[in-house]
């Protein structure tokens, strides 16, 4: 297949490029590749919000800067925090004007703004608690508009093409890597496909399946990050996993972990033990509403204390009427499972939600690849630092959709198609006998993560990781290199690149900060701004 643009992922930000550049080259083909059904992306599971300056009287861009900066513990990029947040009002108009419908104030034609964990201001734009989803919504909607964007289903990349395809040595430290496009596995057909594109953009969102508990999709597996990896791309600062701090604690045990958006506790939930003592103010004096990593750790710590497997967050006192309202997903699924959450506190308990390093790119989403840009997700583009801010990813997505958008406007008369590529090579391989050495590989890569590399840290922990995730990877090349490629198998691969880069990038980091916290070193001692691998 042949491309002008190849977008990988159908997130907020693949569709929201897509849309872009099919306005403003008319002429061009762009398509999109996902992996299951084009709806089914991290983007539709975003409960919270999308945080923007948008109350010009109590706010303004400075105090969502400073917030930006305060959560990301010193580690966040200023240059591009502010363009993220005065940039964000518009592209928050653009998805409004395309049909997003965020709540309003009950008798206004105002944005009810919702306040969340670690902002200064009532600043989030939301849909009850489904504002993912609606976002995803109204973006397929008018995606649909544009007769030049193709999106395919059911496709899943294995590997982006380089000069490294052609038969010439590709290192990390090679200058002027070029991307000609990706390998894929048409999973309807079972063929593999050789896609060129004229430029790549990866928006394959995060990789929280890397964990036993996460609220991130299956699809989850950091697909993006690896093949970037792989293909000798640099990232960095994955040592940063966010972990939510209050998914629904369900103990039959359920993938992806139930999310309790932020939203309730800026809506006046609050953290309690089970015997309705409040504990947040032993840690932060923002209570709970302090940023998310000092309340995972919070909430990590007093579980351990008490040996409990949860805290509880109380609704108890709000409002029925206004909580049904607003958190109608949520209110449904305690009641599913037996919490009324108008009389009964809601277990919590801390799930890894959110990747805040990923794919080194500058300003503009562009890779230390020629030709191969990053948004969303799957990217490092310094807004989050070593902690995100809630509400700021859909708007980071935004953001670096349009800057792509207006690179590859500039520059896509000077790419062409490279020739010669060759077709993926299979020879040698056979159809796999037993899953089970798959499925159980992946169930042993959660527990050495979530055990050894969760929300406390140590060296012993790290290097006990590395040595048993290395196993991990001897064995599954051995799988890749004799078995036919399956989804199955892809997914381990990348599961285990994300899992060592997590790890590696987290030895490296001696010190404590933003999400990355170690008994080793539990103060800031020993400063390295970015751990680029």
């Amino acid at each position: 297949m042949r491309t002008d643009i190849l977008i990988l992922g159908s997130g907020i930000a693949g569709l929201t490029l897509a849309i872009k550049t099919a306005k403003a080259l008319p002429d061009h083909r762009i398509l999109v590749l996902t992996k299951t059904d084009k709806g089914e992306t991290n983007t539709r599971y975003a409960q919270g919000g999308v945080a923007a300056v948008w109350d010009a009287e109590k706010d303004h861009f400075e105090k969502h800067i400073a917030d930006t900066l305060d959560a990301g513990d010193g580690l966040c990029k200023e240059d591009i925090v502010r363009i993220v947040v005065e940039e964000g009002p518009d592209r928050v108009r653009e998805i409004i004007e395309w049909g997003a419908k965020f709540d309003k104030e009950k008798g206004s034609n105002g944005y009810d703004l919702a306040m969340e964990g670690g902002h200064s201001e009532h600043r989030i734009l939301h849909y009850k608690d489904l504002t993912g989803w609606e976002m995803q919504r109204t973006l397929m909607e008018e995606a649909a508009r544009y007769p030049n964007i193709e999106i395919d289903e059911h496709y899943f990349a294995l590997d982006l093409i380089t000069q490294h395809h052609l038969g010439r040595m590709v290192i990390r430290v090679t200058p002027d890597i070029e991307c000609y496009g990706c390998y894929a596995l048409n999973r309807k057909t079972g063929a593999i496909e050789t896609v060129l594109a004229r430029v790549t953009v990866l928006c394959t969102g995060g990789g929280g399946q890397v964990y036993k508990s996460t609220t991130n999709p299956v699809i989850a597996t950091g697909d993006g990050v690896a093949m970037t990896y792989r293909a000798k791309g640099r990232v960095e600062n994955m040592e940063f996993m966010q972990f939510h701090p209050t998914s629904l604690y369900n103990p039959t045990g359920e993938n992806p972990s139930f999310l309790v958006s932020e939203a309730v506790r800026g809506f006046g939930g609050i953290l309690k033990s089970k015997e309705g003592e409040e504990f947040m103010h032993l840690y932060d004096e923002r209570l709970s509403l302090a940023p998310r990593d000092i309340v995972a750790r919070a909430i990590d710590s007093e579980m351990k204390k008490r040996g409990t497997d949860c805290m509880y967050l109380d609704c108890t006192h709000l409002n029925k009427e206004d909580f049904v309202a607003h958190f109608p997903t949520i209110y449904e699924k305690c009641r599913s499972i037996g919490i009324d959450p108008m009389q009964d506190f809601i277990p919590v308990v801390p799930a890894c939600h959110y990747m805040c390093g990923g794919i080194l790119t500058n300003n503009n989403g562009k890779t230390s690849i020629n030709r191969l840009y990053a948004a969303g997700e799957c990217s490092s583009t310094g807004l989050h630092g070593a902690n995100r801010l809630a509400s700021n990813s859909l708007l980071e997505g935004m953001v670096f959709a349009h800057r792509i958008a207006v690179e590859i406007e500039k520059n896509i008369a000077h790419w062409s198609f490279q020739e010669n590529i060759p077709d993926w090579n299979s020879e040698g391989t056979t159809e796999p006998r037993e899953m089970v050495l798959i499925t159980q590989s992946i169930k042993e890569l959660k527990e050495i993560m979530s055990y050894y590399v969760g929300i406390v840290r140590s060296n012993v922990r790290l290097k006990r990781a590395l040595d048993r995730l290395y196993l991990l990877y001897e064995e599954t090349e051995e799988l890749y290199k004799t078995t036919a490629i399956s989804p199955q198998l892809m997914e381990l691969r990348n599961l285990i690149t994300i899992a060592y880069l997590i790890t590696r990038s987290a030895t490296h980091r001696r010190e404590s900060r933003g999400l990355h916290f170690t008994t080793d070193y539990p103060g800031q001692l020993d400063f390295i701004e970015h751990s680029v691998l």
